[in-house]
């Protein structure tokens, strides 16, 4: 699997990284390590996950496999989200290092802050940043879900505190149904030197198709936690959508599934699509999609049936 750097830093992705929000509920320990041992197996370095999936299970789950040997510390880039309790220093912290306990290892790869915090003076926010990375505890720090504006403050009074850990990173939302990070984060994000990691490309699932004739009772959209999650990406507009990924795939003898990742993928400024998947049978069709490559007039019909 080809490797990316993160925007202007020197951290190296695969362009396809590894969600683990299902770990430790929907998919249990043994399916998980299935699919990180596939993952690496593929030349999959990139492994997301957060202290809210399954309350810290998802970061266990792999703390366990991890400690196992399932698979090599060094052959990953762990990036873990910030605890969900605001931006307050002591609370990003004490965040991290239980993230530390669960995931059993002695840094994150890339620490992603968690979402604006108007009640927090951001310098206090970016010298736990700088802290933890003195520490040896982070490598590289990102955010999560910033708006534009956001993110260029973050960037700017990073510098101009003469803070050295700059952000490199911004996670949010990207597919062919969810577009809004083009209005103001992906700029941003290409003028600040930061690379977005892109997660739910596959629109929630619903840009495979699978949802068409109705919804799989082995999919997310029948699961009762998820089934929300799903539903908010199915509606008349998200069908002509599918429609059109599905009639693309047919030209290319190829699977929704991969051209709606390779969409994504290789949109400008993105440093890696994050996926999710139920087991490793499915991880695998997504892993399958390195080699495909959209030509220039179905990527720009794509563009057009999803222009927002």
């Amino acid at each position: 699997m080809q490797r990316r750097r993160v925007g202007g830093s020197g951290l190296q992705v695969s362009r396809v990284g590894l969600g683990t929000m299902t770990w430790g509920a929907d998919t249990d320990a043994d399916a998980a390590g299935e699919q990180l041992l596939a993952f690496v197996e593929a030349g999959g370095t990139l492994v997301e996950t957060a202290d809210v999936y399954g309350d810290g299970a998802a970061q266990s789950v792999l703390g366990d496999h991890l400690a196992a040997g399932l698979v090599a510390r060094e052959d990953l880039v762990v990036a873990a989200r910030g605890t969900p309790e605001g931006s307050a220093r002591g609370s990003l912290l004490h965040g991290l290092d239980a993230t530390l306990g669960r995931l059993r290892t002695d840094h994150l790869d890339l620490w992603q802050l968690p979402g604006w915090d108007a009640h927090v003076p951001l310098e206090e926010t970016l010298s736990a940043v700088q802290v933890a990375v003195l520490a040896g505890k982070v490598r590289y720090a990102g955010l999560v879900a910033p708006s534009g504006w956001q993110l260029a403050t973050v960037a700017e009074r990073a510098r101009g505190v003469g803070n050295l850990v700059l952000p490199v990173a911004a996670q949010a939302e990207y597919s062919l149904l969810h577009r809004a990070a083009e209005r103001e984060l992906l700029p941003a994000a290409r003028f600040h030197g930061l690379g977005l990691l892109a997660w739910a490309p596959l629109g929630r699932g619903v840009l495979t198709g699978k949802y068409t004739d109705g919804t799989p009772a082995d999919s997310r959209g029948s699961s009762p936690a998820l089934a929300p999650y799903v539903e908010a990406r199915r509606n008349e507009r998200s069908a002509r959508i599918v429609q059109s990924v599905l009639t693309a795939a047919d030209g290319l003898g190829t699977s929704p599934l991969a051209v709606a990742l390779a969409w994504v993928r290789d949109r400008p400024g993105v440093a890696a699509a994050v996926v999710g998947a139920r087991d490793a049978a499915q991880l695998t069709a997504s892993l399958a999609t390195e080699t495909v490559l959209l030509p220039p007039e179905i990527r720009a019909a794509l563009d057009d049936v999803s222009a927002p």
